[in-house]
């Protein structure tokens, strides 16, 4: 039973990593309240000046430990250790967003929302893509797009039923040389 379990939970992390592409997934998209509308991009912050999040090593329950683990005994993520998040070329949308793919796992049962906004400029708000097909608690895979680089706060939420836990991080987002 035990193997069994492993052997899910791998396979849900491998297809969180490879990305969940086709169309039977299911995506929500979180807008940021106070948002609305397009705004023009601005400068990029100098990476100094966002007070960027470094993981805090919580690993989540049956996982193995990482330096790059962050949590809060409910809801957690994997963040760079750095707190710099580099987008790969091929990681930039159609549309100039740029993406990057955040593994989530849910001590509390819900579905999972996340939202963001950028602290250093005006910006449109941070699109997610979660797919669905997972269980109520356990490992989610996401995809967070940037409309622009800069410093951006995010926040993860899930739950329901009385039952609520959210986990709020903040990352430098750096477009790669080629682009934007």
């Amino acid at each position: 039973m035990r193997l069994r379990l492993l052997l899910v939970a791998i396979s849900a992390l491998l297809v969180g990593l490879l990305g969940c592409t086709g169309p039977a997934r299911a995506v929500l998209r979180a807008p940021t309240p106070g948002h609305a509308g397009a705004a023009t991009p601005a400068a990029p912050a100098r990476p100094a000046s966002c007070p960027v999040t470094r993981p805090n090593g919580s690993t989540p329950p049956g996982e193995q430990p990482s330096p790059t683990h962050h949590g809060n005994g409910a809801l957690w993520t994997v963040l760079p250790r750095d707190g710099m998040a580099r987008i790969r070329a091929q990681d930039v949308q159609p549309d100039g967003a740029l993406g990057m793919k955040f593994p989530w796992w849910r001590g509390t049962p819900g579905y999972l929302a996340v939202a963001g906004r950028r602290l250093d400029a005006p910006a449109p708000p941070l699109r997610a893509e979660i797919p669905a097909g997972y269980f109520a608690s356990g490992f989610q895979a996401s995809e967070l797009l940037f409309p622009t680089e800069g410093c951006w706060e995010v926040t993860g939420r899930v739950g329901g039923e009385g039952r609520e836990a959210s986990l709020t991080f903040v990352v430098q987002v750096i477009a790669p040389r080629s682009c934007c």
